[in-house]
Formats: structure tokens, C-alpha cells, sequence
């Protein structure tokens, strides 16, 4: 089974921004915008660039900044709606690059049988 954090983290930032949409959250303009960025840079930091990671992460990026747009500068949702759609489409390209590696794990195990020097495994 692939690695479940960057689902089960969508799935968890989908739901605090529909309970913050619901107004059922405190006011917490700010810890929202930095979890979002946050969270996209923590993506990125621990997975590196995989395939998964080059899309999850820059797209929780651009949530925080879009978040802060719309929150502080009236951005409107037929903005950031296509904006979204724009970056996900360009990132899935991305992802598609066979210089990138489908997980980390794999990118361990392919530089552990180089280092082995058993090239194939």
C-alpha cells in the first residue's frame, strides 16, 4: 500500500476549511493561511520531490496564498476556483516527468543497489 500522509492530510485540510466555510472554527485567519503553506512545505521537506509530493505540496502553498488573497484582499472564488485548477493540471504534467521518482522509498532503494553495486535488483 503507498504512503496514506498526503490523503489522509487533504482529507483533514478539507474538513477544517469546511468547518471554517460553516463558520464552526474560531476565528483563525492566520494559523489557516500558515497551516496551509506549512503544510505544503512540509510535504516537500520530508518526501523531497516524488511524484506525489511536486503536486500536494506547491498546491497547499498556493491554497495558503490564495487563502490570504481572498481573506485580506476580497480575492473571489471565480479567481481562485480556476487559478487551482490551472496549477493542478500544470503539476500533474510535472509529476508525469520521468526524471521524477514515484516515492522516496523507491528512490532509497535504487541508490542502495547502486551503492551495493548490484545494479539490478
Amino acid at each position: 500500500m503507498k504512503d496514506a500522509t498526503t490523503p489522509i492530510l487533504l482529507i483533514a485540510l478539507g474538513t477544517v476549511w469546511l468547518l471554517d466555510s460553516l463558520d464552526w472554527l474560531p476565528d483563525v485567519r492566520w494559523l489557516w493561511i500558515i497551516g496551509l503553506a506549512g503544510s505544503g512545505i512540509a510535504i516537500l521537506l520530508i518526501d523531497r520531490i516524488t511524484k506525489s509530493s511536486v503536486v500536494a505540496g506547491p498546491m497547499l502553498i498556493l491554497a495558503g496564498m490564495l487563502s490570504y488573497g481572498r481573506q485580506f484582499h476580497a480575492l473571489g472564488w471565480r479567481f481562485i476556483i480556476p487559478v487551482m485548477l490551472i496549477a493542478y493540471g500544470v503539476l500533474m504534467l510535472v509529476a508525469r516527468s520521468p526524471s521524477i521518482p514515484e516515492s522516496r522509498n523507491l528512490r532509497r532503494g535504487i541508490q542502495r543497489r547502486e551503492h551495493d553495486g548490484n545494479g539490478h535488483g
